[in-house]
Protein backbone atom coordinates (compact mmCIF):
# COMPACT_ATOMS: atom_id res chain seq x y z
CA UNK A 1 0.00 0.00 0.00
CA UNK A 2 1.23 3.68 -1.01
CA UNK A 3 1.65 6.28 1.70
CA UNK A 4 -1.33 8.22 1.75
CA UNK A 5 -3.64 5.63 0.66
CA UNK A 6 -5.10 4.10 3.96
CA UNK A 7 -8.45 6.71 4.37
CA UNK A 8 -9.51 5.29 1.33
CA UNK A 9 -8.52 1.43 2.07
CA UNK A 10 -10.35 2.19 4.79
CA UNK A 11 -13.51 3.83 3.27
CA UNK A 12 -13.50 0.83 0.38
CA UNK A 13 -13.49 -1.96 3.44
CA UNK A 14 -16.25 -0.44 5.28
CA UNK A 15 -18.34 0.20 2.43
CA UNK A 16 -17.93 -3.50 2.16
CA UNK A 17 -18.59 -4.79 5.47
CA UNK A 18 -21.80 -2.87 4.99
CA UNK A 19 -22.99 -5.20 3.00
CA UNK A 20 -21.08 -8.36 3.10
CA UNK A 21 -20.57 -8.47 7.25
CA UNK A 22 -20.94 -12.19 8.86
CA UNK A 23 -23.66 -12.23 10.80
CA UNK A 24 -22.40 -13.96 14.10
CA UNK A 25 -24.87 -14.11 17.69
CA UNK A 26 -22.39 -12.23 19.40
CA UNK A 27 -22.34 -9.53 16.64
CA UNK A 28 -24.23 -6.29 16.27
CA UNK A 29 -24.44 -5.80 12.44
CA UNK A 30 -23.42 -2.84 10.55
CA UNK A 31 -27.14 -1.35 10.19
CA UNK A 32 -27.92 -2.14 13.67
CA UNK A 33 -24.94 -0.05 14.94
CA UNK A 34 -25.60 2.96 12.37
CA UNK A 35 -29.15 3.07 14.12
CA UNK A 36 -27.91 3.24 17.97
CA UNK A 37 -27.13 -0.23 18.68
CA UNK A 38 -24.06 -1.00 20.61
CA UNK A 39 -22.98 -4.48 21.45
CA UNK A 40 -23.08 -5.78 25.16
CA UNK A 41 -19.11 -6.23 26.22
CA UNK A 42 -20.17 -9.45 27.97
CA UNK A 43 -21.02 -11.16 24.71
CA UNK A 44 -18.00 -9.55 22.59
CA UNK A 45 -15.79 -10.49 25.65
CA UNK A 46 -16.91 -14.13 25.85
CA UNK A 47 -16.60 -14.30 22.25
CA UNK A 48 -13.29 -13.04 22.01
CA UNK A 49 -12.21 -15.46 24.65
CA UNK A 50 -13.47 -18.49 22.88
CA UNK A 51 -12.08 -18.03 19.51
CA UNK A 52 -8.82 -17.42 20.86
CA UNK A 53 -6.75 -20.29 18.64
CA UNK A 54 -10.35 -22.12 17.93
CA UNK A 55 -12.53 -21.40 15.00
CA UNK A 56 -16.37 -19.36 14.92
CA UNK A 57 -17.65 -23.08 13.85
CA UNK A 58 -16.15 -24.50 16.82
CA UNK A 59 -17.56 -21.70 19.14
CA UNK A 60 -21.13 -20.90 18.01
CA UNK A 61 -22.29 -23.57 20.07
CA UNK A 62 -20.14 -22.97 22.95
CA UNK A 63 -21.21 -19.23 23.01
CA UNK A 64 -25.24 -20.03 22.84
CA UNK A 65 -24.58 -22.63 25.27
CA UNK A 66 -23.11 -20.17 27.77
CA UNK A 67 -25.00 -17.24 27.14
CA UNK A 68 -28.17 -18.76 27.51
CA UNK A 69 -26.86 -20.79 30.78
CA UNK A 70 -25.12 -17.55 32.20
CA UNK A 71 -27.07 -14.88 30.14
CA UNK A 72 -25.11 -11.61 32.58
CA UNK A 73 -21.47 -11.63 33.84
CA UNK A 74 -23.25 -11.66 37.85
CA UNK A 75 -24.89 -15.16 36.50
CA UNK A 76 -21.28 -16.43 35.34
CA UNK A 77 -19.59 -15.13 38.05
CA UNK A 78 -22.01 -17.67 40.12
CA UNK A 79 -21.74 -20.79 38.79
CA UNK A 80 -19.60 -23.46 40.23
CA UNK A 81 -16.47 -23.99 38.55
CA UNK A 82 -17.12 -27.45 37.68
CA UNK A 83 -20.48 -26.67 35.82
CA UNK A 84 -17.63 -24.11 33.98
CA UNK A 85 -15.48 -26.56 32.98
CA UNK A 86 -17.86 -28.90 32.19
CA UNK A 87 -19.63 -26.39 29.24
CA UNK A 88 -16.25 -25.42 28.06
CA UNK A 89 -15.02 -29.31 27.39
CA UNK A 90 -14.40 -29.62 23.70
CA UNK A 91 -13.14 -26.25 23.00
CA UNK A 92 -9.38 -26.50 24.15
CA UNK A 93 -7.72 -24.57 26.27
CA UNK A 94 -8.55 -24.74 29.71
CA UNK A 95 -6.80 -21.95 31.00
CA UNK A 96 -9.14 -19.85 28.73
CA UNK A 97 -12.01 -20.98 30.80
CA UNK A 98 -10.44 -20.39 34.67
CA UNK A 99 -9.47 -16.94 33.11
CA UNK A 100 -13.22 -16.49 32.13
CA UNK A 101 -14.28 -16.97 35.76
CA UNK A 102 -11.90 -15.45 37.40
CA UNK A 103 -12.29 -12.32 35.24
CA UNK A 104 -16.33 -12.64 35.46
CA UNK A 105 -15.78 -12.67 39.38
CA UNK A 106 -13.61 -9.31 39.32
CA UNK A 107 -16.25 -7.67 37.22
CA UNK A 108 -19.23 -8.81 39.28
CA UNK A 109 -17.62 -8.05 42.51
CA UNK A 110 -14.96 -5.04 41.83
CA UNK A 111 -17.22 -2.96 39.17
CA UNK A 112 -20.98 -3.47 39.93
CA UNK A 113 -21.10 -5.91 36.84
CA UNK A 114 -19.93 -3.53 34.26
CA UNK A 115 -16.75 -4.12 32.03
CA UNK A 116 -14.21 -1.32 31.66
CA UNK A 117 -15.00 0.99 28.62
CA UNK A 118 -11.58 1.16 27.76
CA UNK A 119 -8.95 -1.11 26.68
CA UNK A 120 -6.74 0.62 29.48
CA UNK A 121 -9.23 -0.49 31.86
CA UNK A 122 -9.75 -3.92 30.76
CA UNK A 123 -6.24 -5.08 30.79
CA UNK A 124 -6.17 -4.58 34.32
CA UNK A 125 -8.70 -7.76 34.19
CA UNK A 126 -7.80 -11.36 34.79
CA UNK A 127 -7.45 -13.41 31.68
CA UNK A 128 -7.34 -9.81 29.41
CA UNK A 129 -4.50 -8.90 27.37
CA UNK A 130 -3.89 -6.87 24.73
CA UNK A 131 -5.54 -8.06 21.65
CA UNK A 132 -8.81 -9.23 23.72
CA UNK A 133 -8.71 -5.69 25.72
CA UNK A 134 -8.56 -3.31 21.92
CA UNK A 135 -11.08 -5.82 20.64
CA UNK A 136 -13.84 -5.45 23.91
CA UNK A 137 -12.84 -1.44 23.66
CA UNK A 138 -13.48 -1.02 20.10
CA UNK A 139 -16.02 -3.07 19.18
CA UNK A 140 -17.96 -2.02 22.38
CA UNK A 141 -17.44 1.26 23.00
CA UNK A 142 -15.99 2.45 19.41
CA UNK A 143 -12.10 3.03 21.14
CA UNK A 144 -9.83 3.28 18.21
CA UNK A 145 -8.11 0.88 19.46
CA UNK A 146 -5.76 -0.99 16.86
CA UNK A 147 -7.13 -4.67 16.78
CA UNK A 148 -4.68 -7.13 15.62
CA UNK A 149 -5.26 -10.77 15.34
CA UNK A 150 -3.97 -13.80 12.73
CA UNK A 151 -6.72 -12.16 10.34
CA UNK A 152 -5.42 -8.75 10.21
CA UNK A 153 -1.74 -9.81 10.51
CA UNK A 154 -2.85 -11.74 7.12
CA UNK A 155 -4.24 -9.27 5.48
CA UNK A 156 -1.70 -6.41 6.56
CA UNK A 157 1.00 -8.07 5.65
CA UNK A 158 -0.39 -8.68 2.18
CA UNK A 159 -1.31 -4.80 1.78
CA UNK A 160 2.27 -3.55 2.34
CA UNK A 161 3.74 -6.86 1.34
CA UNK A 162 5.67 -7.66 4.69
CA UNK A 163 8.35 -10.22 3.87
CA UNK A 164 9.79 -10.37 7.49
CA UNK A 165 8.41 -13.49 8.97
CA UNK A 166 6.35 -13.68 11.72
CA UNK A 167 6.54 -13.91 14.50
CA UNK A 168 9.47 -10.92 14.24
CA UNK A 169 6.91 -8.90 12.10
CA UNK A 170 4.10 -8.45 14.58
CA UNK A 171 5.28 -4.78 15.90
CA UNK A 172 5.49 -3.58 12.27
CA UNK A 173 2.50 -4.99 11.71
CA UNK A 174 0.50 -3.61 14.40
CA UNK A 175 1.90 -0.19 13.51
CA UNK A 176 0.44 -0.69 10.01
CA UNK A 177 -2.61 -1.52 11.15
CA UNK A 178 -2.36 1.32 13.25
CA UNK A 179 -2.03 3.71 10.20
CA UNK A 180 -5.91 1.58 8.64
CA UNK A 181 -7.63 2.20 11.90
CA UNK A 182 -10.17 5.05 11.56
CA UNK A 183 -11.37 7.55 14.05
CA UNK A 184 -15.22 6.60 13.24
CA UNK A 185 -16.02 3.05 13.74
CA UNK A 186 -13.57 1.68 14.57
CA UNK A 187 -15.39 -1.12 15.93
CA UNK A 188 -16.93 -1.85 12.22
CA UNK A 189 -13.57 -1.48 10.97
CA UNK A 190 -12.02 -4.20 13.07
CA UNK A 191 -14.90 -6.61 12.31
CA UNK A 192 -14.34 -5.90 8.94
CA UNK A 193 -10.71 -6.56 8.76
CA UNK A 194 -11.33 -9.84 10.07
CA UNK A 195 -13.77 -10.97 8.48
CA UNK A 196 -11.87 -9.74 4.86
CA UNK A 197 -8.97 -12.36 6.41
CA UNK A 198 -11.84 -15.02 7.47
CA UNK A 199 -13.86 -14.85 3.93
CA UNK A 200 -11.90 -13.15 1.28
CA UNK A 201 -7.97 -13.08 2.48
CA UNK A 202 -7.57 -16.39 3.78
CA UNK A 203 -4.39 -17.99 4.01
CA UNK A 204 -4.29 -20.06 1.24
CA UNK A 205 -5.94 -19.68 -2.39
CA UNK A 206 -7.28 -15.73 -1.13
CA UNK A 207 -9.21 -14.62 -3.30
CA UNK A 208 -7.71 -11.12 -4.81
CA UNK A 209 -10.27 -10.96 -7.76
CA UNK A 210 -13.20 -9.80 -5.58
CA UNK A 211 -10.92 -8.22 -2.87
CA UNK A 212 -11.93 -4.69 -2.24
CA UNK A 213 -8.65 -3.89 -1.18
CA UNK A 214 -7.20 -5.34 -4.13
CA UNK A 215 -6.49 -1.49 -5.38
CA UNK A 216 -4.52 -1.11 -2.41
CA UNK A 217 -3.00 -4.07 -2.18
CA UNK A 218 1.35 -4.53 -2.82
CA UNK A 219 1.22 -8.21 -2.49
CA UNK A 220 -1.64 -8.78 -5.05
CA UNK A 221 0.09 -5.96 -7.46
CA UNK A 222 3.43 -8.06 -6.96
CA UNK A 223 1.58 -11.72 -7.50
CA UNK A 224 2.78 -12.98 -4.21
CA UNK A 225 -0.32 -12.92 -1.85
CA UNK A 226 -0.25 -16.46 -1.49
CA UNK A 227 2.93 -16.55 -0.03
CA UNK A 228 2.57 -14.17 3.18
CA UNK A 229 2.75 -13.59 5.34
CA UNK A 230 6.32 -15.99 5.51
CA UNK A 231 6.21 -17.36 9.06
CA UNK A 232 9.36 -18.89 10.40
CA UNK A 233 10.16 -22.70 10.79
CA UNK A 234 8.36 -24.27 13.68
CA UNK A 235 10.74 -26.66 15.57
CA UNK A 236 9.54 -30.12 15.84
CA UNK A 237 6.82 -30.96 18.76
CA UNK A 238 8.51 -33.60 21.53
CA UNK A 239 6.80 -36.48 21.95
CA UNK A 240 5.58 -37.37 25.40
CA UNK A 241 4.49 -40.82 26.84
CA UNK A 242 2.07 -42.07 29.26
CA UNK A 243 -0.76 -44.46 30.66
CA UNK A 244 -4.59 -43.71 31.45
CA UNK A 245 -7.05 -46.15 33.68
CA UNK A 246 -10.54 -46.34 32.80
CA UNK A 247 -12.22 -47.95 35.51
CA UNK A 248 -15.31 -48.92 35.65
CA UNK A 249 -17.84 -50.39 38.74
CA UNK A 250 -21.03 -53.18 38.52
CA UNK A 251 -23.47 -50.60 38.17
CA UNK A 252 -21.84 -48.63 35.48
CA UNK A 253 -20.32 -46.12 37.63
CA UNK A 254 -16.80 -44.46 36.17
CA UNK A 255 -13.50 -43.82 38.49
CA UNK A 256 -12.92 -39.83 37.09
CA UNK A 257 -10.46 -37.11 39.22
CA UNK A 258 -10.06 -33.61 38.69
CA UNK A 259 -6.72 -32.25 37.30
CA UNK A 260 -5.19 -29.94 39.57
CA UNK A 261 -5.75 -26.14 38.92
CA UNK A 262 -3.04 -25.40 37.78
CA UNK A 263 -1.36 -27.23 34.67
CA UNK A 264 -2.77 -28.52 31.05
CA UNK A 265 -6.65 -29.37 31.58
CA UNK A 266 -6.03 -28.00 34.80
CA UNK A 267 -9.70 -28.32 36.93
CA UNK A 268 -11.29 -30.72 34.37
CA UNK A 269 -12.69 -34.32 35.03
CA UNK A 270 -10.63 -36.65 33.47
CA UNK A 271 -9.29 -40.62 34.23
CA UNK A 272 -6.52 -41.55 36.26
CA UNK A 273 -3.15 -41.76 34.82
CA UNK A 274 0.48 -41.47 35.26
CA UNK A 275 2.65 -38.19 34.85
CA UNK A 276 3.10 -37.55 30.68
CA UNK A 277 6.96 -37.95 30.04
CA UNK A 278 9.80 -39.73 29.02
CA UNK A 279 9.54 -42.89 31.09
CA UNK A 280 5.83 -42.43 32.74
CA UNK A 281 5.35 -44.86 35.51
CA UNK A 282 2.70 -47.83 35.30
CA UNK A 283 0.44 -46.79 38.98
CA UNK A 284 -2.92 -47.73 38.79
CA UNK A 285 -5.59 -45.91 41.23
CA UNK A 286 -6.37 -49.19 42.57
CA UNK A 287 -6.20 -53.22 42.06
CA UNK A 288 -7.69 -54.75 39.18
CA UNK A 289 -7.25 -56.90 36.45
CA UNK A 290 -6.24 -54.15 34.15
CA UNK A 291 -6.52 -54.99 30.19
CA UNK A 292 -5.03 -52.45 27.59
CA UNK A 293 -6.67 -51.56 24.88
CA UNK A 294 -5.70 -52.44 21.13
CA UNK A 295 -5.57 -48.41 19.96
CA UNK A 296 -3.13 -45.91 21.52
CA UNK A 297 -4.64 -42.50 22.35
CA UNK A 298 -2.68 -39.60 20.59
CA UNK A 299 -3.27 -36.18 20.64
CA UNK A 300 -1.79 -32.87 19.71
CA UNK A 301 -1.12 -30.50 22.83
CA UNK A 302 0.24 -26.45 21.55
CA UNK A 303 3.41 -27.74 22.30
CA UNK A 304 3.91 -31.46 22.36
CA UNK A 305 2.52 -34.36 20.62
CA UNK A 306 0.65 -37.24 23.64
CA UNK A 307 0.63 -40.85 23.18
CA UNK A 308 -0.94 -42.97 25.76
CA UNK A 309 -1.57 -46.61 26.41
CA UNK A 310 -4.90 -47.13 28.04
CA UNK A 311 -5.75 -49.63 30.53
CA UNK A 312 -9.18 -50.36 31.27
CA UNK A 313 -11.05 -52.51 34.44
CA UNK A 314 -13.89 -54.07 36.29
CA UNK A 315 -13.68 -52.74 39.87
CA UNK A 316 -15.05 -51.40 42.82
CA UNK A 317 -14.36 -49.14 45.23
CA UNK A 318 -15.53 -45.52 47.12
CA UNK A 319 -14.97 -42.45 44.67
CA UNK A 320 -17.12 -43.49 41.34
CA UNK A 321 -18.97 -41.19 39.81
CA UNK A 322 -22.48 -42.89 39.29
CA UNK A 323 -23.71 -44.14 35.87
CA UNK A 324 -26.61 -41.48 35.82
CA UNK A 325 -24.04 -38.32 36.13
CA UNK A 326 -21.32 -39.19 34.15
CA UNK A 327 -21.35 -37.41 31.17
CA UNK A 328 -18.41 -38.56 28.71
CA UNK A 329 -18.93 -35.05 26.36
CA UNK A 330 -17.99 -33.19 29.27
CA UNK A 331 -14.65 -34.52 29.25
CA UNK A 332 -11.87 -32.57 27.77
CA UNK A 333 -11.17 -33.89 23.98
CA UNK A 334 -8.14 -36.05 25.17
CA UNK A 335 -10.29 -37.87 27.70
CA UNK A 336 -13.13 -38.10 25.45
CA UNK A 337 -10.51 -40.08 23.22
CA UNK A 338 -9.28 -42.43 26.34
CA UNK A 339 -13.08 -43.57 27.30
CA UNK A 340 -13.37 -44.01 23.70
CA UNK A 341 -10.32 -46.11 22.99
CA UNK A 342 -11.31 -47.96 26.63
CA UNK A 343 -14.38 -49.74 25.54
CA UNK A 344 -13.01 -52.72 23.63
CA UNK A 345 -11.18 -53.59 27.32
CA UNK A 346 -14.01 -53.36 28.94
CA UNK A 347 -16.95 -55.65 29.84
CA UNK A 348 -19.91 -55.01 28.26
CA UNK A 349 -22.15 -52.24 30.91
CA UNK A 350 -24.79 -53.26 32.94
CA UNK A 351 -27.95 -52.60 31.72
Amino acid sequence: MRDGDEAAAGEALLAWYDSAARVLPWRVGPAEHAAGERADPYRVWMSEVMLQQTTVAAVKDHFHRFTTRWPRVEDLAAAEDGAVMAEWAGLGYYARARNLLKCARVVAQDHGGVFPATSEGLRALPGIGPYTAAAIAAIAHDEPAVVVDGNVERVVSRLWAVETPLPGAKAELTALAGRLTPAARPGDHAQAMMDLGATICTPRNPACAICPLRPFCAAAAQGIADSLPRKAPKAEKPVRQGFAFVARDGAGGVLLERRPEKGLLGGMLGFPGSDWGPAPEFTPPLAADWREAPSMVRHTFTHFHLQLRVFAAQAEGAGFTPRAEFRPASLPTVMRKVWDAAQSALSPHPE
